[in-house]
């Protein structure tokens, strides 16, 4: 039995990242008895191993002695090729959008049935925004959650549509209407949401394509939408464009037919 772990054969790396894999959606905060427990390492190695995790930055211990992942793993996996890749790519439009709307920007793309939030500005109007860099939030709430559920496997949209709840009274949670608005997402080329993830905020998504493949979406969030929603389309369908021909595609994003 390799390194005093429970699992024959198993390495220090081994059970590094076996801690890694404890943490999941449902145990983002976990003890180091929950660590032992669910990765089967004895306490004293699970005890050993978690202090250089959290001195090297890979765990943050709480002020209630629970453990989550740290900052540094989410750097490391900025360096991943297609994120860094397409975050890279956007940055300078999505500060020239931020420049010409003044409102909050968002990059992200889909993860599982969620949306995970790449990059973000802020905006200069004070908007309720909860969604964070890094941050995992549901697809039928967001505007570039709902571009990017438009645009997802069958599976995965069948999977999303399963489980809607409810975040605000304008959250929408009845599967066939998010079906139907979805169509509508792949029939325009954009998705716009109304106080849908919080009250007070409206957004608007477009796909980024690249090689008829959507590998993200760029969307803002804005106070409310009325006369200003044709123009903020435009806006972000110049900067998904962009960002495609710098990640090497000459295709204008716009509607996918999928």
């Amino acid at each position: 039995m390799a390194g005093n772990s429970r699992t024959p054969g198993q390495s220090v790396a081994g059970r590094v990242l076996s801690i890694l894999g404890a943490f999941d959606r449902r145990h983002r905060a976990l003890t180091l008895t929950e660590i032992a427990t669910r990765t089967e390492i004895p306490v004293p190695t699970t005890h050993r191993l978690v202090a250089e995790m959290v001195e090297w930055g890979a765990l943050v211990r709480g002020d209630d002695g629970r453990y989550v992942v740290g900052k540094r793993m989410w750097d490391l996996g900025l360096l991943a090729p297609v994120e860094s890749g397409l975050r890279d790519a956007a940055t300078p439009f999505m500060h020239d959008l931020h420049a010409t709307t003044r409102a909050t920007v968002h990059l992200a793309v889909r993860e599982g049935t969620r949306v995970l939030y790449l990059d973000t500005l802020s905006g200069s109007t004070s908007v309720p925004v909860v969604s964070r860099l890094g941050s995992r939030l549901p697809m039928h709430a967001t505007g570039v959650g709902k571009v990017l559920l438009a645009y997802a496997p069958g599976e995965i949209r069948h999977q999303a549509l399963a489980d809607l709840p409810r975040i605000t009274r304008h959250t929408i949670a009845v599967p066939g209407v998010l079906d139907r608005q979805l169509r509508q997402v792949r029939q325009l080329g954009y998705a716009t949401t109304t106080e849908e993830m919080t009250l007070g905020a409206c957004s608007v998504g477009v796909p980024i394509v690249v090689d008829g493949e959507v590998v993200g979406a760029l969307g803002v969030v804005v106070p409310t939408l009325g006369r200003t929603k044709a123009s903020l389309v435009a806006a972000l369908r110049v900067a998904a464009a962009g960002i495609a021909r710098t990640l090497g595609d000459s295709s204008t994003p716009g509607v996918v037919d999928r």
